[in-house]
C-alpha cells in the first residue's frame, strides 16, 4: 500500500467520523429537531454512490472511508427517526 493510499484511509475515516459528535448530541439531548434530514440523506446517498464506485474499481481507501461514513451517517439518521420527528 502506498503512503498516499494510507493517508487516504486515515483522513477518509477521520472525515467520516465527523458526524458522530452530532449523533452523540442527538442521543444525549434526546432531540434531533435541529437536524436537517435532507442534508443528512444527501450525504448518505453520496456515500452509497462512493461505495458503489469503490466496489467497481476495487479501491480499498474509498471503500473503507465511505463504509465508515455510511455507518456514522446511519447513526444520525437513526437518531433523527427516534427523536426528531
Amino acid at each position: 500500500m502506498s503512503m498516499l493510499a494510507a493517508l487516504a484511509i486515515i483522513f477518509g475515516v477521520l472525515r467520516s467520523l465527523s458526524g458522530l459528535p452530532q449523533a452523540y448530541k442527538i442521543f444525549k439531548r434526546k432531540s434531533a429537531k435541529d437536524i436537517s434530514i435532507i442534508s443528512v440523506l444527501l450525504v448518505f446517498s453520496a456515500t452509497i454512490v462512493w461505495i458503489a464506485y469503490g466496489l467497481e474499481i476495487m479501491n480499498t481507501p474509498i471503500l473503507i472511508a465511505n463504509g465508515v461514513a455510511a455507518c456514522a451517517t446511519s447513526v444520525v439518521i437513526f437518531g433523527w427517526l427516534k427523536y426528531g420527528r
